[in-house]
């Protein structure tokens, strides 16, 4: 599973992990019932500590992404789109409010604000 592990990201690294393997769920790169490397396996490859891929396997299941099975391994847990799509509207809302606090702090206009995320959603 190519994961990409930056030390200049100010994340975490299982937070780093999570994101990527979220991100391939969300995007269908991973499906439903398809496998995850073991948590040995993906410390291995990242070189990193097999408790930092575990806690990372162990948040993607407790927010519904993955499911383990003792003996089987992590699985891509059956999608409730429904979830997902309000999970990500949750963490869209947290970084606007971020940027409105800061906005607000800076001094730009409502329109000032519009005009640069119109900008930016323009770009991608």
């Amino acid at each position: 599973m190519d994961i990409v592990i930056s030390s200049s990201d100010g994340r975490p690294i299982y937070e780093q992990i999570m994101s990527q393997i979220k991100k391939r769920i969300i995007q269908n790169d991973l499906k439903e019932g398809d496998s995850l490397p073991s948590m040995r396996l993906l410390a291995k490859e990242l070189r990193i500590s097999v408790i930092t891929t575990k806690r990372a396997y162990t948040e993607l299941e407790r927010q519904g992404y993955i499911e383990t099975i003792t003996g089987k391994g992590s699985f891509v847990a059956k999608k409730n789109t429904q979830f997902i799509y309000e999970e990500q509207l949750k963490d869209v809302e947290s970084f606007l409010q971020k940027a409105i606090e800061i906005a607000r702090q800076t001094g730009l206009s409502l329109s000032e604000l519009e005009q640069m995320l119109e900008n930016l959603y323009k770009e991608e």
